[in-house]
C-alpha cells in the first residue's frame, strides 16, 4: 500500500498512510510462509560467515548481500535473484531465469560490478565482501571463483537459518508482498518470465 501511495502521492509519509488505512478499516498484506529455497551443496566450496548478522556498511561497495526467490507462473516457475548493497539498504543488481542453475545468480553479480563501473565507483579488490545463503549456487566453484577473480571476499551464512541473511530476507518478502501478490505492479496473473520481469523492474527501478 505504501509503494502504492507514493507512486500517486510522493510527499506522504509512512505515518500518514499507517493512519489512513486505520481510518478506512485496512489491513496491510500478510506474508505467507514460502517453500525451501536453500539447498547447500555436498561438493561446493563454502567461505564462512564475515558478517555475523551485521548487516551495515561504512560506506558502498563494502558488503553486498545476494540471495533469490521464486514467483509462480501459467508456465512454471520464474526465479527472481537481488544483490543489495548494505550500505544504502538498495538493491543494486537482479536477474530472473527459468532454472536454478548458477548463472540465475552469476548474472546479477556481473551486472552490479558493470554498474558500479559505469557510475565510476568501482569495487577495490578486497574491500567488498559479498554474503549469501549456503545455496549450490552461491558454494558453486564457477560462483566462488568468479568472486575470487573479481577480488570479493565470500562470506556464507548457515543452513535453514534466515537470521544469517536477515537483510535479504526482509527484502523478499516485501518483493513477494508488494510486487507479486498485489496488481500494482502489473494488472492480471502471471503468465510467463515477461510479466515477472516487467513488474519486477517497475518495483525495483521506479
Amino acid at each position: 500500500m505504501t509503494v502504492f501511495i507514493h507512486r500517486r502521492m510522493p510527499e506522504a509519509s509512512l505515518g500518514s498512510v499507517d493512519r489512513a488505512m486505520k481510518a478506512l478499516g485496512l489491513n496491510g498484506m500478510r506474508r505467507p510462509k514460502g517453500i525451501r529455497r536453500t539447498i547447500p551443496a555436498k561438493d561446493g566450496r563454502r567461505a564462512g560467515d564475515l558478517l555475523a548478522r551485521y548487516f551495515t556498511a561504512p560506506a558502498p561497495n563494502r558488503t553486498w548481500v545476494m540471495d533469490f526467490t521464486y514467483v509462480r507462473t501459467w508456465a512454471g516457475f520464474t526465479y527472481v535473484s537481488f544483490i543489495v548493497d548494505a550500505f544504502a539498504q538498495k538493491i543494486i543488481a537482479w536477474n530472473a531465469a527459468t532454472s536454478k542453475d548458477v548463472n540465475l545468480v552469476m548474472t546479477p553479480l556481473r551486472m552490479a560490478i558493470w554498474q558500479r563501473q559505469c557510475e565510476e565507483n568501482p569495487i577495490e579488490p578486497g574491500e567488498l565482501i559479498g554474503h549469501a545463503d549456503p545455496g549450490s549456487q552461491y558454494t558453486s566453484i564457477m560462483f566462488t571463483e568468479h568472486l575470487e577473480l573479481e577480488g570479493i571476499r565470500p562470506s556464507i551464512g548457515t543452513t535453514a537459518d534466515a537470521y544469517d541473511n536477515a537483510l535479504m530476507q526482509t527484502l523478499i518478502g516485501l518483493f513477494k508482498t508488494e510486487c507479486i501478490r498485489t496488481t500494482v505492479f502489473h494488472a492480471g496473473p502471471f503468465r510467463t518470465i515477461t510479466d515477472v520481469e516487467w513488474a519486477t523492474a517497475g518495483r525495483v527501478d521506479r
